[in-house]
């Protein structure tokens, strides 16, 4: 049996109480407001649930991560990145990056994301805690991705393409960008083979723990343009 959360205390219960089935399942209730969303990522908790079923938050063991340093970019994604003309962006289209992670995708069916986590997230992108990645083709917003920046981590919460490549370039541009900037860790929650493909892999809660220890404060401070290039991204390793 998991806690109902208490709807007057941004308060959640140790990590380590998080069910092994379904796994990291933590609690139930509570709402969607900012001080609850920051309260749980700094804890290493997040929201996940289906529209129209209680909010549902998780700290699952193990935790998909990736060092942005450990970026994996193959030959043929390089060679992508070489011919394919775009541009990227932050913060330029947030709210439509984010209803497009709501439609079905190639690597994923989850249609998870409701119109009360998009107005959640969209609060915390006017606060300057959510940012959004967008990849650019002729005009037209074709991939991208979002999350939350807190200190030197930031916890993606979910990306998109609407043509070959576009969600894993975005990614590998946001990695290289994090990486100059001197963030340690992109959380990625949950493994899956799009994620592994581009280096992610897992480690214990107890490991991401630590990390939130170490990496939450103080905040990093730059501001969200990208300052790099191609030639950053597809330097032979």
């Amino acid at each position: 049996m998991i806690p109902w959360l208490d709807p007057y205390s941004t308060e959640f219960p140790p990590v380590s109480d998080a069910l092994d089935e379904p796994n990291g399942l933590l609690a139930a209730g509570g709402d969607l407001s900012a001080l609850r969303l920051l309260e749980a990522y700094r804890r290493g908790i997040f929201p996940w649930f289906n529209p129209g079923e209680p909010i549902l938050w998780w700290s699952p063991d193990p935790r998909c991560t990736l060092a942005p340093a450990d970026i994996h970019i193959s030959r043929s994604l390089r060679k992508a990145i070489r011919k394919t003309e775009f541009d990227i962006t932050f913060d330029q289209a947030f709210s439509e990056v984010v209803e497009a992670c709501a439609a079905p995708r190639q690597y994923s069916t989850d249609t998870w994301i409701s119109d009360q986590m998009l107005e959640a997230y969209t609060d915390l992108h006017r606060r300057g805690h959510a940012h959004s990645v967008e990849l650019w083709q002729n005009g037209d917003l074709v991939g991208g991705l979002y999350g939350i920046a807190m200190g030197r981590l930031f916890f993606g919460e979910s990306m998109f393409s609407k043509t070959t490549n576009a969600s894993k370039i975005a990614f590998v541009f946001f990695a290289r960008q994090l990486e100059k900037w001197g963030y340690a860790l992109i959380d990625c929650q949950i493994e899956n083979d799009h994620l592994t493909s581009l280096g992610a892999s897992t480690i214990t809660r107890a490991e991401f723990q630590r990390y939130l220890m170490r990496n939450l404060a103080p905040e990093t401070c730059h501001s969200w343009q990208f300052d790099i290039d191609k030639e950053d991204v597809v330097i032979t390793e």
